[in-house]
């Protein structure tokens, strides 16, 4: 071999060796299932937030359809950990729905949303923490996050996109998610207000931030509060009710006494009846993938979905509520939903029990789990307290 053919080789091996470059941003006017052209602006992409495990955050952008100019500017996130915000963009603010019809083997159906947020705000649907929905990492490293790190892999992207898109960096902003989002949302709002103030990044015009139905610290009213929940809407009785006040004394979550333990665990089996996501619908199967058990409370406070790719389950009928999230996972898996959002295609990934066998990014799974994610901020009412009194708008809701 000739030594000057040895330099070309080497450099050769390098370069197929590096990250994949971003590419730019898409502007998404059509669909699949959907009937016509979108009536709103939708953008997706890639942003890097790490670059030596080249960790890259997908999102999808939806521009307020009022005064884009001037209307706010939220960051939506959905909880999990690890489900996608595609989840927010279709089941809880966003402008399309899927519409429920029973599924005949064609593409799942899309319909507008009349009561999107995106009325009056623009919104950045992410998938985060990387794992997530579109998310992926080069390197399997870089899946190995948790509520710090991943928060932080936020503020970097806002930092990215605002510098990307410098005519909304004026606009109010807003941090809004649910569930386990709502222990992320405050941490992220306090990171971006300290690097306003210490001038580490660009400034982003925070406003405030919103969470619906948060989870906040393991002992905190996150399960205690169920209890009042519960005796309010009328799912507990009043006898059942005051017992557990006479009993507990206001610790529903390690009963103390034996008294305690049987007025909740009664409570509990009566909850276990329902559907916990939506009280008023049938309690039906998890769309697949299958749930995994867990007997830690850990767990069982920590994980609004905890699924497992390698296991199936049967799907939900019709008539539950979550047989909208079972045409999500056939719709996002077509090849020409990944072609319209513009879906990265790359090397495989093998990572514990999460096979990514079509690219970067393989099955697509409303909430994944299998991958490692460390729960290290015990709760966020430290930072709620620290951003409302210095006069960040705060919206919890349920």
């Amino acid at each position: 071999m000739s030594f000057h053919v040895l330099p070309l080789l080497l450099l050769l091996h390098l370069v197929a060796r590096l990250p994949a470059s971003t590419p730019a941003p898409a502007v998404v006017t059509h669909l699949p299932g959907f009937d016509g052209p979108l009536p709103f602006h939708l953008e997706t992409g890639y942003v890097g937030v790490e670059e030596e495990t080249g960790t890259e955050l997908f999102y999808y952008f939806v521009e307020s359809e009022r005064s884009p100019g001037t209307d706010p500017v939220i960051l939506w996130l959905t909880g999990g950990p690890r489900c996608s915000g595609f989840c927010g963009m279709v089941f809880q603010v966003g402008p399309i729905n899927f519409v429920v019809a029973p599924y005949n083997g064609s593409l799942p159906q899309l319909v507008y949303n009349p009561y999107s947020w995106s009325k009056i705000a623009s919104i950045i649907f992410l998938d985060t923490p990387v794992g997530a929905g579109f998310s992926y990492a080069h390197d399997p490293k870089g899946y190995d996050v948790g509520d710090i790190s991943s928060s932080w892999q936020v503020v970097t992207f806002l930092d990215k996109w605002f510098s990307d898109h410098p005519r909304y960096a004026s606009n109010p902003f807003y941090i809004g998610g649910t569930s386990y989002a709502g222990k992320v949302v405050p941490l992220i709002a306090q990171y971006i207000s300290q690097g306003n103030e210490q001038r580490r990044q660009d400034e982003i015009n925070l406003k405030g931030y919103l969470v619906g139905n948060p989870i906040t610290g393991l002992r905190f009213d996150d399960f205690n509060s169920r209890i009042p929940y519960g005796h309010g809407v009328g799912i507990i009785s009043d006898q059942l009710y005051e017992a557990a006040m006479e009993n507990c004394e206001g610790n529903y979550v390690s009963p103390m006494n034996k008294m305690c333990a049987v007025v909740i665990n009664t409570i509990e089996n009566l909850i276990s009846e329902l559907y916990e996501e939506y009280i008023l619908g049938d309690r039906c199967v998890h769309d697949a993938p299958k749930p995994v058990k867990n007997d830690t409370s850990r767990n069982r406070f920590l994980s609004e979905e905890q699924f497992q790719l390698s296991k199936s389950s049967p799907h939900p009928t019709i008539n539950c509520f979550n047989y909208r999230y079972y045409l999500s996972n056939i719709w996002a898996n077509d090849h020409r939903t990944r072609d319209a959002l513009r879906i990265k295609k790359g090397k495989n990934i093998f990572l514990k029990e999460c096979l990514h066998s079509k690219g970067t990014i393989g099955t697509w799974v409303r909430c994944i789990k299998g991958f490692p994610y460390a729960y290290d901020v015990p709760s966020s009412i430290e930072y709620q307290f620290n951003l409302t009194t210095r006069g960040y708008r705060a919206l919890v809701f349920r």
